[in-house]
């Protein structure tokens, strides 16, 4: 063999060498895709019980994945629960918790948001060379000093792509039936004022270059006027629908207000775009779907379908959405190389209701719901895994788990580390979910509502069993109720709350429904287990370092100089977006 010969088989070798390398990295680099649904019951769900509400495609997932069927939110309130998620940390940690009775990002408007210096999942596997992306709700904050800062911006904790909603759906967000008639008279007013003040300096030159002889009160007045319309137009418009009910792609606001009930099929085709876009790479995409939050805004195409009114309709319609996201996966062929999540941030709100009728989420046997810290309807969600060809289909693990537990399990799976320089709650779930241990990593979890510790829970290693102690927990009214309906939310501290001294004792193992406190003399361990929670919750108090609260009053209230504006302040309305109606969906 000719050295040109030997030289053209060993770089053709070192050609083979390098895509095997390449295509080994890949491959033990999967893609990632986050799903969060907003409010959505653990009873919810056809593969946890659900037999009235139909979500084949959820339901699918569980079966061609794992089922984590004690998984636990740490908080029951959706900015808080969101920090835990993306920074693998309880909120307290960041001080994105609340001492008062706001316990999420209030607005638009004020100047709370995550602190910079939170490391998130993100910015983890983007270091790791991988494509990231929020599609969806937000919630962390937007502003900080002024309307387009952007501190708070997804753009800065390491994803690169955000299309969604920075705020939250609430109930001014839909139905809106005035907002194309609104959207025409901001434009003709926005003209009348443009106009008005081209006037008013015209003059103004003039008569300071002495070419007009125009008295000064009729400038004055002309200026005054456009003041005065301004006022007018802003103060007219105090509802949330016209300052937080907004979309943005990347750094620009598209829609303003959003027209809530399109808002899932485009977000969706922003999706599927993102995934054809960064097939050939490692992506992580967080899906973060406004789905089932009220006022549950839903197409006609769903309303109706279900035996639960308009939040049953919504819950399937969110199942749709599951379905398209991952028939689009399969498509791309990207099923055996894609690790996919599905949860909600935390449970059910039981007090979403019109009247008598329940529109929010059910959580089964659980009880308590949205906003209660400890009991475990506000913080039991749905835990599934799907990655095909990696995880036993059809597998149910029943140990604690967290949604902190996310932060390193991404970490572990891009090749990234965690921060040595802080406190990370969360485990690393694939030893888990592989098999590879039995037992969870976390021996005592922490129940938080706002700032104030409400409960914790004991797993120990040698024993089935899992032990719930309550320190604090919400006084339902009106009494016997299970919930916090006169207030339409509960507390967290104060007079709508019952310290307990000695504290409630439950074993979740046999009283999963929390039904039935234990005693001294019904339970024999009963001195032991409130002893060894106590000594736990000592230490773990001992962790928390004191910062700034960014849900606290000082940093929670509106700033009008934050309010975002796809327009001049304050003619904001805007939609460009434009004929959305044939999306494929």
């Amino acid at each position: 063999m000719t050295l040109r010969s030997r030289l053209v088989s060993l770089s053709w070798m070192c050609f083979l060498v390098s895509i095997c390398q390449a295509r080994r990295a890949t491959d033990d680099k999967p893609n990632i895709v986050l799903i969060m649904a907003d409010d959505l019951g653990i009873g919810d769900l056809g593969c946890y019980g659900n037999d009235t509400i139909r979500t084949p495609n959820i339901d699918l997932l569980a079966a061609e994945g794992v089922k984590l069927s004690q998984h636990i939110s740490a908080a029951s309130v959706c900015t808080p629960s969101r920090t835990a998620f993306l920074t693998g940390r309880y909120p307290i940690r960041s001080g994105m918790v609340s001492d008062v009775n706001s316990r999420v990002v209030h607005s638009l408007a004020v100047p709370a948001g995550l602190p910079l210096n939170e490391t998130t999942f993100a910015a983890i596997a983007k270091k790791q060379g991988y494509s990231t992306a929020v599609i969806g709700k937000w919630h962390q904050g937007l502003n900080r000093r002024h309307r387009n800062d952007h501190l708070h911006h997804p753009y800065n904790y390491g994803f690169d792509y955000f299309y969604g909603m920075p705020f939250s759906l609430y109930e001014p967000c839909w139905p809106d039936p005035s907002r194309d008639a609104e959207l025409a008279i901001s434009r003709r007013l926005w003209i009348c004022v443009q106009l008005l003040a081209v006037t008013a300096f015209t003059l103004t030159f003039g008569k300071l270059s002495r070419w007009l002889c125009v008295p000064c009160f009729v400038i004055l007045f002309m200026v005054l006027f456009i003041f005065l319309l301004c006022c007018f137009w802003y103060f007219s418009y105090t509802s949330g629908l016209y300052w937080d009910c907004i979309l943005m792609r990347e750094e620009e606001i598209t829609e303003q207000p959003m027209k809530a009930e399109r808002a899932g099929s485009i977000m969706m085709k922003e999706a599927i775009s993102f995934l054809e876009r960064h097939r050939e790479e490692p992506f992580l995409l967080f899906y973060s779907f406004l789905h089932v939050h009220v006022p549950c805004p839903t197409t006609e195409k769903f309303i109706g379908t279900s035996k639960h009114r308009l939040y049953g309709d919504n819950v399937q319609e969110m199942d749709f959405f599951v379905g398209k996201l991952l028939d689009a996966i399969d498509n791309l062929g990207l099923r055996n190389h894609t690790l996919i999540y599905f949860t909600s941030d935390h449970g059910g709100k039981l007090e979403a209701r019109l009247g008598h009728v329940q529109i929010g989420g059910w959580n089964g046997i659980y009880k308590g719901g949205k906003g209660m810290g400890g009991w475990e309807g506000g913080i039991r969600v749905p835990g599934l895994f799907r990655w095909s060809g990696k995880l036993q289909a059809g597998k149910v693990i029943e140990e604690p788990t967290s949604l902190m537990d996310i932060f390193p399990t991404v970490a572990a799976l891009t090749g990234g580390t965690v921060p040595q320089d802080r406190v990370i709650d969360g485990q690393n779930l694939m030893p888990l979910l592989h098999g590879a241990v039995q037992h969870s990593e976390h021996e005592f979890l922490f129940h938080y509502c706002g700032a104030y510790l409400h409960a914790a829970r004991w797993n120990p290693k040698d024993s089935q069993a899992v032990w719930k102690v309550h320190y604090v927990t919400p006084v339902f009214q009106p009494p016997g109720a299970q919930g916090c309906y006169e207030t339409k939310g509960c507390a967290c501290s104060g007079e709508r709350v019952m310290e307990h001294d000695p504290p409630l004792l439950f074993d979740l193992s046999r009283d999963p429904s929390e039904s039935t406190p234990l005693t001294g003399d019904t339970e024999p361990l009963y001195n032991l287990v409130i002893e060894t929670v106590a000594n736990a919750v000592r230490e773990h108090r001992k962790t928390i370092l004191p910062v700034q609260l960014q849900l606290g009053k000082e940093l929670n209230e509106d700033r009008i100089w934050l309010q975002p504006c796809c327009g001049v302040f304050p003619f904001c309305f805007c939609d460009k977006e434009g004929n959305t109606s044939n999306l494929g969906f």
